[in-house]
């Protein structure tokens, strides 16, 4: 008998065809990835066919994958400098550098799926909107915006949801300084808040550390520190 997973993974071949580029199952989780230009098409299906009636939008967020999975940075080291961009990784093709992953739900059939699209155009990155299949987008779908400066076209009212409507560039862009561009202050001759340049020391004091995946398998790990018994 085929698992759940297996059974998901079959329905939605069977729906979509080549219309899914990707189908890939990794940690029990399984991931859709879809042509942008497809993704409104694949969407509503994923929502409306009753085999899979995928009925909530848990969770959309935008990606930054420039940086992602660079084997050059040295992730063991203290970065000092948080004003320089993050170093590409060459095998990131420009056109995958901005990313939508959708997390869905199945009431129905109790099961998940991951769904994520590209950007095809890096410098001035743009998809289609799903506000029309899932309501609940719309926050999300402002909050990408804002922090990516992915657009989503059709979306009813794109704006800022986090910043405020006088800050410049995208947060969460791997290229965007850790200290940011300006900073605000109150300023009583004025009278209001004020933009001026940043005047902290543009220094980053959190250490970047990847673990490998089985570093928690260790019996330290779990159980604590080997304990001796005292000597006599």
């Amino acid at each position: 008998m085929a698992t759940r997973i297996e059974s998901l993974v079959e329905a939605v071949k069977a729906a979509f065809g080549d219309a899914v580029a990707e189908l890939n199952v990794a940690h029990g989780q399984v991931t859709a990835i879809v042509a942008h230009e497809r993704l409104i098409a694949v969407m509503g299906g994923l929502r409306d066919r009753p085999e899979l009636r995928f009925e909530m939008l848990v969770d959309l967020c935008g990606v930054d994958y420039s940086a992602y999975g660079n084997p050059g940075r040295d992730v063991d080291s203290f970065a000092t400098d948080a004003t320089g961009p993050e170093e590409a990784n060459p095998e990131i093709p420009a056109s995958k550098r901005f990313g939508v992953v959708y997390h869905l739900l199945s009431l129905t059939h109790n099961w998940r799926i991951r769904v994520r699209t590209y950007a095809p155009d890096e410098d001035f990155p743009v998809l289609p909107s799903v506000i029309d299949v899932w309501p609940n987008a719309n926050w999300y779908e402002r909050e990408a915006f804002d922090l990516f400066g992915i657009v989503f076209t059709g979306h009813p009212d794109l704006r800022r949801i986090l910043t405020d409507y006088g800050f410049v560039g995208h947060p969460f862009r791997k290229d965007f300084p850790v200290s940011g561009h300006v900073e605000m202050r109150y300023d009583p001759e004025q009278g209001r808040v004020i933009y001026q340049p940043v005047t902290i020391e543009p220094r980053e004091v959190i250490p970047r550390i990847i673990r490998e995946d089985s570093y928690a398998d260790d019996l330290g790990f779990r159980d604590g520190p080997v304990k001796t018994p005292a000597s006599g």
